[in-house]
């Protein structure tokens, strides 16, 4: 098992995406995407200017692989088993419009970017990472992040990129730590630190990574 932890720099409910059951990274984070397998844990940790200030040693969400797929395959499983997951960009209700199934593979070829968070410019990127990062165990806290013990706080990473390598002697303390907090996994604990900021200015287009 391999702990990846990076800085979330922008909790907007879409990277990850932790809402109807199941959490998923779809888009950004291209280099773990690419790397990552089944039973890895993935954790973003807080920003030193987040929307509610400095939690850089704040888990914001933790999730292990439960399953992985390409993003044409997420896109064929959205259609038939997550609909909510596809963005519906007019849609009153926030979780729908923040969906990460951004790609369109349908019509054959290059995939066609659906209206949603993201624009052309995020697509190198996006598609880069190749897969989607599925869990159907996790712990998302958004702007109720939860501070890290002292004990595990190496894992930190306040730069762009991601620690898994450097991980290697705390995977263990974090898993025990994280599942004995008493928190109900598979859940979404705190909003998405964002959230009040897209629904204020109406408009949820480019959200970057």
């Amino acid at each position: 098992m391999i702990l990846y932890s990076y800085c979330l720099r922008y909790d907007s409910g879409a990277a990850p995406n932790p809402f109807w059951e199941l959490c998923t990274l779809a888009i950004c984070k291209p280099d773990i995407r690419r790397v990552a397998n089944i039973g890895d844990w993935v954790v973003g940790l807080g920003s030193t200017n987040s929307p509610i200030g400095n939690i850089a040693d704040c888990v914001v969400y933790a999730m292990q692989i439960t399953d992985k797929m390409t993003l044409q395959e997420y896109d064929e499983y959205c259609r038939v088993h997550s609909p909510h997951k596809i963005p519906k960009s007019n849609s009153e209700i926030f979780e729908e419009r923040v969906g990460d199934c951004i790609y369109d593979y349908s019509q054959g070829g290059q995939p066609v970017l659906r209206p949603g968070v993201h624009d052309i410019s995020n697509q190198k990127g996006d598609l880069g990472g190749v897969n989607v990062l599925i869990s159907q165990h996790f712990y998302y806290f958004g702007e109720k992040a939860v501070h890290l013990p002292a004990s595990l706080t190496p894992i930190v990473h306040k730069t762009r990129k991601h620690k898994s390598i450097a991980n290697e002697p705390y995977k263990d303390a974090f898993v025990t730590w994280i599942e004995k907090l008493g928190c109900t996994p598979n859940k979404v604990h705190g909003e998405p630190q964002l959230k009040k900021k897209f629904i204020l200015e109406g408009d949820i287009s480019n959200c970057r990574c």
